[in-house]
């Protein structure tokens, strides 16, 4: 098997490179074409000497991702990119216009295990996860493709990322090195669905990045209809993760919470949830649910959810509710990737233009 020589870091390469009789110095002009000038190509090193780009050829790999097509909002805040892997899988990651900078929401895994019936991620299953140098793969050719640099990372796309857990943390580790794009840790958000070990191990590593929970009920009850891992980590055992999460690392950590119409968006909900929350200085995203054609789940009325994040806010809990952006190009998780295995991409990308 070959060496995925961009998901080394630069000690790795370092070590690769000169147990192969190579000079160290190699490394650090290999790193910076990878991670810096975020080249395509060997071909385009040119400081790189022949004999090494025939080592890198035989014995590595450089991974790159193809980018198949992409599809933008027409007020121009968002763009939903399809890339292609290596081996032929396709995934998508978001670039979202914000006052404050870029954002890129990426994929961690190929498909999802996790089953949340109003994520289209989910409708075919797991078929592997990235590696890391896929994950920077798909933030390198956004920001090569559209000359901005990305300011903000949400590992928030298709895929449970503390299902990847390895390679997430080393994504990061590549993502935020001074000798790469150097995106601060701070502008990292990792999102998950509640994998309490992981959110554990993920404390003891004291990182500065922001620990999204995908909560969207405020019983165990009602978020096993929605949500098929709460059939085997409780709301009390994310909330004991949370809590220690919260102490270790002295980071206020989100809870997501997708608003459905005649699901969890009640007054009986939000009272739940305010007890759930309430005191623990967490930040609420209330996010109305992107429908998708595959299931009958519809978005909250206006009116519920003002009122919804009304409740919240007069316990004291701060609360914003997510600005939906993207929807005229099926923005939300899983829906252009399935568009596109389904053959409907062409037809979905003229609508887009209209």
């Amino acid at each position: 098997m070959k060496t995925d020589i961009k998901s080394l870091n630069k000690q790795e390469l370092k070590k690769f490179i000169t147990e192969a009789g190579f000079p160290g110095f190699r490394a650090d002009q290999l790193y910076d074409w990878m991670h810096k000038k975020l080249v395509l190509s060997l071909d385009e090193m040119s400081n790189v000497p022949k004999d090494l780009k025939t080592f890198i050829q035989n014995e590595a790999e450089l991974v790159t991702l193809q980018h198949v097509t992409h599809l933008e909002s027409k007020d121009g805040s968002t763009a939903k990119f399809l890339f292609r892997l290596p081996d032929g899988h396709v995934i998508e990651s978001v670039r979202m216009v914000y006052k404050h900078g870029i954002s890129v929401c990426i994929s961690s895994q190929v498909g999802c295990r996790m089953g949340c019936r109003f994520c289209a991620s989910t409708l075919g299953g797991l078929v592997r996860s990235l590696a890391p140098s896929e994950m920077l793969e798909q933030i390198y050719r956004i920001q090569q493709m559209t000359g901005e640099r990305v300011s903000n990372i949400v590992v928030m796309g298709t895929g449970e990322p503390l299902d990847n857990f390895d390679n997430l943390i080393k994504f990061i580790e590549l993502i935020t090195d001074e000798n790469g794009l150097n995106i601060s840790q701070r502008n990292i958000t990792v999102s998950t669905c509640g994998i309490v070990p992981n959110i554990k191990r993920l404390a003891d590593l004291d990182l500065s990045i922001t620990l999204a929970i995908s909560l969207h009920a405020s019983n165990d009850e009602e978020r096993k209809k929605i949500m098929p891992v709460a059939n085997k980590y409780s709301i009390a055992e994310i909330m004991e993760a949370t809590d220690y999460y919260f102490k270790v690392t002295g980071r206020r950590l989100t809870f997501e919470y997708s608003l459905i119409a005649g699901e969890n968006d009640d007054l009986k909900s939000a009272e739940g949830l305010t007890r759930l929350l309430a005191g623990k200085g967490a930040h609420i995203n209330l996010i109305p649910v992107n429908p998708i054609k595959e299931r009958d789940y519809k978005q909250s009325g206006e009116g519920h959810i003002v009122r919804f994040k009304n409740i919240l806010e007069k316990s004291g809990i701060n609360v914003t509710i997510r600005r939906e952006m993207g929807a005229d190009i099926d923005a939300a998780c899983g829906q252009l990737r399935k568009d596109y295995m389904d053959g409907n991409v062409t037809i979905k990308e003229e609508e887009s233009k209209g």
